[in-house]
């Protein structure tokens, strides 16, 4: 595929978003300083260290109490909470090692695919409320990525609702599937698998820089199968995912960038395609992305999935 030398608007693969893919943008001067904003302290002050958690009440435990591997809290300053019938919801941490300064990637990929588990453990527990619609699972790292504190953490966000978004998804799935008789994600991959935007893929995953992406460096990995949500990944598609992801973040490493990185479950509808989406941001989203929706992409994905190939 010849290199982008153009601006391109794309359209998302289903839903009605555009994205400008502008390569010249690369190239516009830069005045402001963007600092980050995580707030780095000692591990003696670290809410997330072993030390500071002996009087909170834990969810989920993985190893012995008193040497364990991931730890399930609930957050302290929820915005969402079962007591609060204005606001009804679930809000999660997932502390991701006991140690104060290795991140994911630095991690065994054994231990990245059993935070898999966990993620799939509380999932299903949390499904298991009736009044709850949407479960989100992230990671933010980096100040830029909306991270308040350094020691390696996720989390789970669910709620009563179903944001419009995800809500408006759900529906072009389906209405993709009653005209082709097929699952849009499971076409996707099919036209992704030997094309430009290929990162990576084994028996059981593949990985690739979406036709449209809205972030710099944006990738997703999906499970071949067909599987609706993260409780239906098995023990081998765990460490299918862990060890690619591994890779990738040690690549945005490369390129010093914050990430966000997410799975999306609508809790009612049971016929959608698991994907983790990752996002660097290493860009800005300015007056164009707020004011009109279209975002401006200066990286083409194509030269994005070339970096993480290398």
């Amino acid at each position: 595929m010849p290199k982008l030398t153009k601006p391109e608007i794309r359209k998302d693969y289903i839903q009605e978003k555009y994205v400008i893919i502008a390569p010249q943008r690369t190239q516009r001067p830069h005045e402001l300083e963007r600092p980050e904003q995580v707030t780095y302290v000692d591990k003696d002050k670290c809410v997330f260290c072993p030390d500071n958690l002996k009087n909170v009440k834990t969810l989920l435990t993985i190893g012995l109490e008193n040497d364990w591997q991931i730890k399930v809290i609930a957050n302290i300053f929820p915005a969402v909470s079962l007591d609060n019938p204005k606001a009804y919801g679930i809000q999660e941490v997932i502390i991701e090692t006991p140690h104060h300064h290795p991140e994911i990637e630095d991690l065994p990929t054994e231990h990245i695919a059993k935070l898999l588990e966990v993620y799939s453990e509380r999932t299903k527990t949390i499904s298991k409320n009736d009044k709850i619609e949407y479960i989100l699972i992230f990671k933010n790292n980096g100040g830029h990525a909306g991270a308040s504190l350094m020691h390696a953490h996720s989390q789970i966000f669910a709620t009563q609702f179903l944001p419009p978004q995800l809500f408006d998804k759900s529906q072009k799935q389906q209405e993709y599937k009653l005209k082709h008789g097929t699952c849009v994600y499971c076409d996707v991959i099919k036209d992704e698998i030997n094309g430009p935007r290929l990162i990576y893929q084994d028996e059981l995953v593949i990985a690739f820089t979406p036709y449209a992406s809205m972030y710099n460096y944006e990738v997703w990995i999906m499970p071949k199968r067909h599987l609706d949500n993260i409780t239906m990944l098995t023990a081998e598609e765990r460490m299918s995912f862990a060890n690619i992801l591994k890779k990738l973040l040690k690549k945005i490493n490369e390129l010093n960038l914050p990430y966000n990185y997410y799975f999306h479950q609508v809790v009612h509808d049971t016929d959608q395609h698991l994907y983790l989406k990752i996002t660097p941001r290493g860009s800005v989203w300015a007056g164009v992305e707020i004011g009109s929706g279209i975002v401006i992409n200066p990286i083409p994905p194509e030269e994005a999935a070339e970096f993480y190939r290398k």
